[in-house]
């Protein structure tokens, strides 16, 4: 399966279990550190190539040890970089994340994370590929004025597409969102994110706030699993029990096996189980990639959780 993504590059650096959380004027010990591919995107990427698909990268990135490791990594998933610009009047981006098995709060340092540009991207490409997806729509800060577009010619040559509009930073929650969302057949929210874009604190409100007759979405809601409306009522698939290490990234590992499961044409029930599953996966190991599945993984997850 020929899969493109359209996004954000960058490192993370993960400071593993906080003894206590910083403040300001204090010093606090983790135990343990790493400093990996980072962004939603990648993660996302990463998680696909893992399971089987073929992937290829559209983004930016600077020309310095950062961009070179992204580059290292991609590569040694078998992404194709081709697609991958960099540009020496720019950094690389890098997301420092404090973390417990718990949650976990985020830093970030944009760089190249918001200069990838519909015109970096030949819209002739799109035609290689079966899927678009795009993560991190509000940090995408120059392509974000120009989404819609790209999306709707992607559906000009049959291309499926899919969006995880990421955590909004400005706390602005733009409505120009609901405009894309029409050229979007997979939405991939979590519990937050569809709350502050819906206006509703109810999941099941806000799912049905965004019908638009195109748009699928499947709502992450963290331990209490994963929720979409089907046939006009609401389907919830379970969460799998897992002690975790680190979350970094579970949600866009999800996306990768949700993905990988609908673009094979399973049911939507079976592709949320098996996105959950990837999602589980992913937690046991430090930073977004080091522990995502491979497909017999998942499924043999999936047998012995069942």
């Amino acid at each position: 399966m020929r899969i493109l993504i359209a996004g954000e590059l960058n490192v993370d650096l993960v400071l593993q279990n906080y003894h206590s959380f910083p403040s300001l004027g204090r010093e606090v010990l983790v135990d343990d550190v790493s400093l990996t591919l980072g962004s939603a995107s990648a993660i996302c990427a990463a998680g696909l190539a893992r399971l089987g698909n073929q992937v290829a990268f559209a983004g930016k990135l600077g020309c310095d040890s950062w961009g070179d490791l992204c580059m290292d990594s991609l590569a040694k998933l078998g992404i194709d970089t081709s697609l991958v610009l960099r540009d020496s009047a720019i950094k690389t981006g890098i997301t420092v994340s404090i973390a417990s098995a718990r949650d976990r709060a985020l830093v970030t340092y944009l760089g190249s994370i918001g200069a990838l540009q519909t015109a970096d991207i030949p819209k002739e490409k799109l035609r290689d590929y079966r899927h678009l997806h795009i993560s991190s729509f509000f940090l995408q800060q120059a392509l974000r004025p120009d989404v819609k577009s790209m999306l709707a010619a992607a559906h000009g040559y049959g291309v499926t597409t899919s969006l995880d509009p990421g955590f909004d930073p400005a706390e602005e929650w733009g409505r120009d969102l609901l405009d894309v969302l029409t050229e979007v057949d997979i939405f991939l929210p979590n519990e937050l994110e569809l709350e502050r874009i819906t206006r509703r604190t109810d999941c099941i409100e806000g799912l049905r706030a965004l019908q638009n007759g195109r748009t699928v979405t499947v709502a992450k809601l963290g331990a209490a699993g994963c929720l979409t409306l089907q046939n006009g009522g609401p389907l919830c698939i379970s969460s799998f029990p897992v002690s975790a290490i680190d979350t970094t990234g579970a949600g866009d590992s999800f996306n990768a096996g949700f993905l990988h499961a609908w673009l094979r044409r399973q049911p939507l029930a079976e592709a949320m189980r098996f996105g959950a599953a990837c999602g589980a996966l992913s937690t046991q190991g430090l930073g977004g990639v080091a522990t995502q599945a491979t497909e017999a993984q998942a499924i043999e997850f999936i047998a012995g959780n069942s």
